[in-house]
């Protein structure tokens, strides 16, 4: 048997009037999903628990069956895993955003743009090389990552009860009572007072600017962890498999528990990213072993932009460049296959932000299903088929083990 979990990353939504009302999972063309969904038993599962940041980080450590009150420490540190930077025990891993903030004479300060325009790799490196070389010291290190998604490390303490927050959650609101958090601590006040006028002056900024792009004046720290102890899926559920996505986060998942992660040239985690190329590696992984998991960013980049076109468009790439190709290939390869659809929470373009609620899915079996749904994949046809079925999972191993065959609960 071979399992495939696909993740829509934020796909969840609710009516948009620019789409007539519709969300953009209804407004979206999505043949391949909705056959599959009216062949399969459709769920509703709790991937965020009661109490924790609906956060991409806590979501998908349970779409892979794990329980984020045992081993969730933080985002950074799941990153600085897919980057091989090694956490120390007396170490903090903070998520560095390369961002946009309107700065004005009365104190307010405006995130404007949680990803400095989508800032390319390459540019982005080289000013996190220039940060690295200039603010660098024996408390902080910075790492470069992709797009405008780094990492830094610090070396020393916190005040009890210090807490950051994600600038996407954020945007075009004034952030300045939460960049006065850092001040707080030394070696973040030092930095910051140096970030500004670096970036400002950096020929990558100039550059942009001069091009009419958003600049990346800023950078915005959060996601702080230390370094968390995991046991791998081979260990826990006895599979093993790869894992596909183009971001640092989902990579770190990969890697501490224990699932090969496959580069794939051309993913970008946005609107361009390789299609084919990762349902090309999904395949290939397939053909050596029993699990893969394709993780898809871009419509929850587009929810985070209030684009709800956008995220028409990516749900509709996700449909006939990932789901399709994966699902025809595996049906002339006459294997039986076991395969999940799903986003890890809800990222509604209304809001530009995560939302906690549970997540609808659908859970499809290519040998047939006792309870087949006869319903599109939309979040609302899901809502409708468990209330006639009561599939509603309190937890990612409740729905893990159901998606491998194993429904004993965990204890």
């Amino acid at each position: 048997m071979k399992y495939i979990l696909l993740i829509g990353d934020g796909m969840g939504d609710v009516a948009v009037p620019e789409l007539g009302g519709k969300t953009p999972l209804e407004a979206a063309a999505t043949p391949a999903m909705d056959r599959l969904a009216r062949q399969s038993e459709m769920l509703l599962v709790r991937t965020v628990p009661a109490g924790y940041p609906p956060g991409s980080d806590i979501a998908n450590l349970s779409l892979l069956g794990y329980q984020p009150e045992t081993c969730y420490t933080g985002r950074a540190p799941l990153e600085a895993a897919s980057m091989g930077v090694d956490i120390g025990a007396e170490e903090i891993a903070f998520r560095c955003n390369l961002v946009h903030v309107e700065r004005h004479s009365s104190g307010v300060m405006i995130m404007k743009d949680y990803s400095a325009g989508h800032i390319s790799t390459a540019e982005s490196r080289a000013l996190l090389t220039t940060l690295q070389a200039e603010c660098g010291s024996a408390q902080l290190t910075l790492y470069p990552g992709i797009s405008y998604r780094h990492l830094l490390v610090y070396r020393g303490s916190l005040p009890e009860g210090w807490r950051t927050v994600p600038p996407h959650d954020h945007s075009d609101g004034d952030v300045a009572a939460f960049y006065q958090t850092y001040l707080q601590v030394e070696a973040f006040r030092d930095l910051y007072t140096r970030v500004a006028a670096i970036l400002d002056q950096h020929p990558v900024n100039l550059r942009r600017a001069e091009q009419g792009k958003i600049t990346a004046n800023f950078i915005w720290l959060w996601g702080e962890g230390k370094r968390p102890v995991m046991e791998t899926l081979e260990s826990r559920y006895g599979i093993r498999g790869g894992l596909i996505s183009a971001v640092d986060l989902l990579k770190g998942l990969g890697v501490l528990s224990g699932l090969r992660v496959v580069e794939v040239e051309g993913a970008t985690g946005y609107l361009d990213t390789n299609y084919e190329g990762k349902a090309r590696a999904a395949l290939e992984v397939l053909e050596r072993d029993d699990f893969v998991l394709v993780h898809v960013e871009a419509p929850d980049e587009a929810g985070h932009q209030g684009l709800a076109r956008e995220k028409v468009r990516a749900i509709e790439d996700f449909d006939q460049r990932i789901v399709a190709p994966i699902v025809a290939e595996m049906e002339r390869r006459g294997e039986p296959f076991r395969l999940v659809v799903t986003m890890d929470h809800y990222t509604p373009v209304h809001r530009k932000t995560h939302e906690d609620w549970p997540v609808p899915m659908f859970l499809y079996d290519s040998r047939g299903c006792a309870q087949p749904s006869g319903l599109e994949y939309t979040e609302a046809h899901v809502l409708a088929a468990v209330e006639r079925t009561g599939l509603v999972l309190p937890s990612g191993p409740a729905f893990f083990r159901r998606f491998i065959s194993q429904e004993k609960d965990e204890k």
